[in-house]
C-alpha cells in the first residue's frame, strides 16, 4: 500500500514539474533547484498613447540562463497586427539575444496582445504588448488660417 501511495505522490509530483516547463533540475545541499533556461528580462512593455497607423517597435531582451544552448523554435503573435522577429541560431549558454516585436496600430483604442515563445522543443513562455490607439488626425497638419490671408494680401 506504501508503494502505491509512494508511485502516485512521484507520479502527481513529475507531472506538476513538467507542466511548469522545467528543464534542468540540479541538486544543491540536498534541495532540488528548478532552472528555467529562458530568461525574459520584461515579460510587458506597454506602448502607452500611440498615434494610428503608425507602427512601433520593442526590443525584449531575453537570456540563456541554462547550461546548453538554447534554441528558440517558434516566436508567435496571437494576431496578424502583431509581428515578432527572432534569430534562429541557438543562444550559448550565459549569453543573450532580443526579440523585436512590431505592432501596426491600425485599430483605434487599447489593445493587449499576447507573443507565445517556443523554446528547447515544447517549452513555452509568454511576452505581452500593450497600449491604446489614438485617433490621428485627417490631414497632415490643420489648416493654417493666416497663411491664407498674407496669400491674399499678397495678390
Amino acid at each position: 500500500m506504501k508503494r502505491i501511495v509512494f508511485a502516485v505522490v512521484a507520479l502527481f509530483l513529475f507531472s506538476i514539474v513538467k507542466a511548469q516547463g522545467v528543464t534542468t533540475v540540479q541538486k544543491v545541499d540536498e534541495q532540488i533547484t528548478v532552472v528555467d533556461p529562458l530568461l525574459v528580462k520584461q515579460d510587458l512593455h506597454d506602448f502607452g498613447m500611440i498615434p494610428q497607423g503608425k507602427p512601433v517597435y520593442y526590443y525584449f531582451e531575453i537570456g540563456n540562463n541554462g547550461a546548453v544552448p538554447l534554441k528558440l523554435e517558434n516566436v508567435q503573435a496571437s494576431c496578424g497586427c502583431t509581428t515578432p522577429e527572432w534569430n534562429t541560431q541557438p543562444i550559448a549558454a550565459g549569453g543573450s539575444d532580443k526579440i523585436k516585436v512590431g505592432y501596426n496600430a491600425a485599430v483605434e483604442g487599447p489593445f493587449e496582445k499576447f507573443i507565445t515563445i517556443t523554446y528547447n522543443g515544447s517549452q513555452t513562455k509568454q511576452i505581452r504588448i500593450k497600449g491604446t490607439v489614438w485617433k490621428a488626425p485627417a490631414g497632415s497638419a490643420p489648416t493654417n488660417t493666416s497663411v491664407q490671408f498674407l496669400k491674399q494680401q499678397l495678390q
